[in-house]
């Protein structure tokens, strides 16, 4: 009769892998794939071998990680399968080594009670650390190293309302429509009884990180690597509910303050260019020099084949010691572009993703008398100079106008038609009223819950006629002294060129004024072709098919 034994550290080469399996839990906690995980340790490895001389992490008995948000356990797995082989001259004994790797160098914190019982799962072979199953034999608690306990939102602020106890009889003072005060949330959304999650992420949800991690794992407890995919989103209860506040950049801020040596996350791009609330965190990040390299996929698909968030996400290492400037990796439709950079080119207030972008910006500096500073939103020369800001006539996009004409009306376009409005209710854009311009509309077309390309960038722009005006549903272009220039300067919104370059600022289906920051004015007495600016600009046939490659065609009358 033959004994099976266990063999704890080949699930890798099992078919298929478990962790390839699983769905995702929701598309704000996307898990990682092992492929990805393996390809970030990676990048850790290439990287802590050219600041150490060449030695390998992994045969580094004394190097610490932790996945501060962990949900399959994938980095955790792999990191310790790899310890397990780096460290096997060192630690002979197989017991033994495993041993000091679980319970010294390999660390979690789960975001679920689900996710810590499946990291648990992945690392130890069993849901408890210390259960007779689980591969580590020098764990006294149930938890190990991957820790996770339930925990609250904060709430603050909200409105005073003054309600009858059905019980006690009188009047009580609540405060309704409170905020998390460390993550945003609602109470509406998240105040939730024992039986549901609290979605209030241990990790971000103090004041002082280092003394919560001393808490947990103990007080000398330093971090060489953090590496992980955290949670990216919460709603917000916003419109019909699928509105979301992004969180992610809370994660790698509280990771910073722990002062790593090594910092990797997988994290949406959006913060790249824009996205809601993410102002002061992409300043930050992008005068940060200490980011070594970012690797981006534009197309989320590429990584997550399902529930990836929409605008494509990256990977970017963080090396506290180090500041120069970042290697740039682009991964796009099977093609990897690579370059070393300044993450901020000069003139501009955001990252370019697209390395053959930079050199497109570049010869638009060039040619406009910029030297090799780019154009921004500071530059007289930029188109965003001639669009207005969202609402360009004072009109919220819910605002409807009369169905008939009055005395002194004039029309307003708005959601689903148009109608009349009286002169003096509008109160800014008035220089526009009368002029001739270019209505586009705020949101560009939707593509799905996939990221596709070529893109259209922006809807398709219109004439507006004097006497015409719009809700926020529409930004509005010009003023133009004739219908003769307002056409011409369609004819330019319509190539795909100005629209490559809107792309390059665009961080969201959304298209504001601040978009248009990379476009430059043009002649407006002639009309405009893409053939004509690709001359202008001097694009070689390269750049002009990878513009072509990312925007699609718009014909007249489309």
């Amino acid at each position: 009769m033959s004994m099976i034994t266990q063999a704890p550290f080949t699930l890798r080469e099992h078919n298929p892998d478990v962790l390839t399996c699983i769905a995702n839990l929701s598309n704000d906690e996307v898990f990682t794939p092992p492929e990805m995980a393996n390809a970030m340790l990676d990048l850790l490895a290439s990287r802590w071998a050219e600041s150490h001389d060449g030695a390998s992490i992994w045969a580094n008995p004394n190097v610490t990680f932790l996945d501060p948000f962990t949900k399959s356990g994938v980095f955790l797995r792999e990191i310790t399968r790899r310890l397990v082989d780096g460290l096997a001259s060192q630690l002979p004994d197989l017991q033994e080594r495993v041993d000091h790797i679980l319970t010294r160098q390999v660390y979690g914190i789960g975001i679920t009670r689900l996710t810590a019982l499946l990291a648990r799962r992945s690392v130890y072979c069993s849901k408890y650390a210390n259960g007779p199953h689980s591969i580590a034999k020098s764990f006294t608690s149930e938890d190990g190293n991957i820790w996770f306990q339930r925990t609250e939102h904060t709430w603050t602020g909200g409105q005073r309302e003054y309600r009858i106890d059905p019980l006690a009889g009188g009047e009580t003072v609540v405060y309704a429509h409170r905020k998390c005060k460390y993550c945003g949330a609602s109470e509406d959304d998240y105040g939730r009884g024992a039986e549901l999650e609290t979605h209030a992420y241990a990790f971000i949800h103090t004041d002082d990180i280092k003394a919560r991690i001393g808490e947990l794992f103990g007080d000398t407890m330093q971090f060489d690597v953090i590496i992980g995919n955290p949670p990216y989103q919460l709603s917000d209860g916003g419109g019909n509910g699928s509105s979301a506040t992004p969180i992610y950049q809370h994660f790698v801020e509280q990771a910073k303050a722990l002062d790593p040596r090594f910092l990797l996350m997988i994290t949406p791009s959006r913060w790249f260019t824009g996205g809601k609330g993410l102002d002061e965190f992409r300043e930050t990040m992008l005068g940060d020099g200490r980011i070594r390299r970012i690797v981006d996929w534009p197309i989320s698909a590429e990584v997550f084949p399902k529930n990836g968030p929409k605008g494509g996400v990256s990977v970017f290492l963080w090396d506290r010691d180090s500041s120069e400037d970042c290697e740039v990796v682009t991964h796009f439709k099977g093609a990897v572009s690579r370059s070393i950079r300044p993450l901020v080119e000069r003139g501009s207030d955001v990252f370019v993703r697209f390395n053959q972008g930079v050199g497109v910006l570049k010869k638009i500096a060039e040619v406009e008398g910029q030297s090799r500073e780019i154009l921004g939103a500071s530059n007289t020369r930029s188109f965003r100079n001639i669009v207005s800001v969202r609402k360009p006539f004072g009109f919220a996009s819910t605002f409807r106008g009369r169905a008939t004409k009055r005395e002194g009306d004039v029309q307003i376009l708005q959601k689903g038609g148009s109608a009349y409005v009286a002169r003096n209710e509008i109160r800014t854009g008035r220089d526009l009223i009368d002029s001739w311009k270019i209505f586009v509309g705020f949101a560009a077309p939707g593509t799905g819950d996939k990221d596709t390309y070529p893109h259209r960038v922006i809807s398709t722009p219109f004439l507006g006629e004097p006497g015409v005006v719009s809700t926020e549903t529409y930004l509005a272009i010009g003023p133009f002294a004739s219908k003769l220039e307002a056409e011409n300067t369609l004819s330019y919104l319509r190539c795909r060129f100005t629209r490559f370059l809107v792309l390059l600022h665009k961080p969201s289906q959304n298209t504001t004024r601040g978009v248009y920051s990379f476009v430059p004015t043009q002649d407006w007495s002639r009309p405009w072709t893409d053939q004509d600016l690709y001359a202008k600009y001097g694009l070689t046939d390269d750049e002009i098919h990878f513009v072509e490659s990312i925007v699609r065609p718009m014909e007249p009358g489309e």
